[in-house]
């Protein structure tokens, strides 16, 4: 499961930053009517989404995560700043399941 937990942690954090610059660009468009980031970032994202959408998707069947669950961490790459959050939410998720259990010693 670590590969596909590695794919979802990088997009998240991919998506989130473009996120980020399409919020500014955004702002930047309707306060100074420049759409120069809009243009260039938008699509970008927009396409990058639907990929942390499959990659996210993925690691939840893998996981074997329950459908709200599944539901928030795809909306997560909705929200500025949210996928960093859902990225860590996660990461402690899968990690903690598939830990190895402490071996005890029977001596």
């Amino acid at each position: 499961m670590n590969p596909a937990l590695t794919r979802y942690r990088v997009i998240a954090w991919i998506v989130g930053v473009l996120l980020i610059v399409l919020t500014v660009g955004t702002v930047l468009k309707y306060t100074s009517e420049d759409e120069t980031i809009v243009a260039l970032v938008g699509p970008a994202h927009g396409f990058l989404y639907m990929v942390y959408l499959v990659l996210a998707a993925d690691l939840a069947r893998r996981a074997k995560w329950t459908l709200g669950f599944t539901a928030l961490i795809l909306l997560a790459g909705t929200v500025p700043f949210l996928s960093f959050v859902a990225e860590r939410v996660v990461t402690r998720r899968v990690r903690a399941v598939s830990a190895p259990s402490p071996v005890r010693s029977t001596v």
